[in-house]
């Protein structure tokens, strides 16, 4: 399904994001701008009033493939927030459940004038394919597409990490669990490495942590307690049960055992060090509740962070595709 190339994909001629597919090959001042432009938008959250006219007379259309109600419900208020109209569309009830293909029913969400589509999709690449073939001028929000990339969570992530460590340069970063199947995984390792930090762990059984992230500058640890020492920053991953096929691990228990994080596995990081998670969680899967609840967990904060990063996200992109309309018309 991938074909040309997402980076070149992503940007209008100036160099601003029109589309939001992938964080591979977006560089660190654009990764950079999208956490300043949240930082501003996180004040909105305490106002009365909290909208902003960004996106006003702009049209949103949730286009969920693969359920998650956590994060379309965090697409929808940040486009609201910036004062679009949300359409969400139930792909279950949608006619591409009754064999209309993804171009069909593309067509005719353009054909109601949207402008932007918020993607989630099970398989790897369809939001760059509908990127690549949807009417110019409507901007494309990966919302998570199969084991390939999440990028607006990674990139809450990030806005939480630097809200807690100040910066990025010189940190030591875990990541546990089922990194074979994570799409937030990929997403995270791209943005970690361009952001500056250089000890990046990815820790979990050999079965859910293929030896091939070395060569995308991890470094993979099949030992907790080798994976956890002195790190500053601890990423659960939730335990993909939907995406496994095969006996990629003995039991959910045997996990929790090995690889499961409570305040005895915690000591191994630092002092200080922080605990964050997806979500949903799966307790006693991936992490006690002792810890899930504890002030050590920055969970509820990546909640608050996801709808400002998704805001600037959207806010981005919309404006990448209006200069992009602009400059076209000039030419022409």
């Amino acid at each position: 399904m991938m074909r040309s190339d997402p980076r070149a994909l992503q940007l209008n001629e100036q160099g601003q994001l029109k589309h939001f597919l992938t964080l591979d090959g977006l560089s660190k001042d654009i990764l950079t701008e999208i956490l300043d432009r949240a930082e501003s938008f996180l004040s909105m959250g305490e106002q009365s009033v909290k909208k902003v006219p960004l996106l006003r007379g702009k049209t949103v259309v949730n286009l969920f493939f693969e359920n998650s109600t956590r994060t379309r419900t965090t697409f929808e208020l940040a486009a609201k927030r910036l004062s679009a109209d949300v359409i969400n569309l139930n792909i279950a009830t949608s006619a591409t459940s009754k064999g209309e293909s993804l171009l069909d029913t593309l067509q005719n969400l353009e054909a109601m004038q949207s402008d932007m589509f918020v993607v989630r999709h099970q398989d790897s690449g369809a939001p760059h394919f509908i990127a690549e073939n949807c009417t110019p001028n409507v901007a494309i929000i990966n919302a998570g597409d199969g084991r390939h990339a999440h990028p607006t969570q990674a990139m809450l992530d990030m806005l939480t990490i630097r809200r807690h460590k100040g910066q990025f340069e010189g940190l030591k970063v875990a990541i546990v669990g089922d990194i074979l199947h994570s799409r937030v995984a990929r997403s995270e390792l791209h943005a970690l490495k361009t952001l500056g930090v250089d000890d990046i762990r990815l820790v979990g059984p050999k079965t859910l942590v293929p030896e091939y992230f070395r060569d995308m500058g991890a470094t993979i640890c099949h030992d907790l307690k080798v994976g956890l020492d002195d790190v500053d920053v601890v990423v659960m991953l939730r335990l993909q049960k939907e995406r496994m096929a095969g006996a990629l691990l003995p039991s959910e228990s045997e996990f929790y055992r090995l690889y499961g994080l409570t305040e005895e596995t915690l000591a191994w990081a630092k002092p200080d060090a922080i605990v964050m998670h997806p979500g949903p969680i799966n307790r006693g899967v991936e992490i006690s509740s002792e810890v899930a609840d504890s002030d050590r967990a920055v969970i509820l904060d990546q909640v608050t962070n996801g709808i400002a990063v998704r805001m600037a996200v959207m806010s981005m992109a919309m404006s990448g595709q209006m200069q992009e309309q602009q400059t076209t018309g000039d030419e022409g």
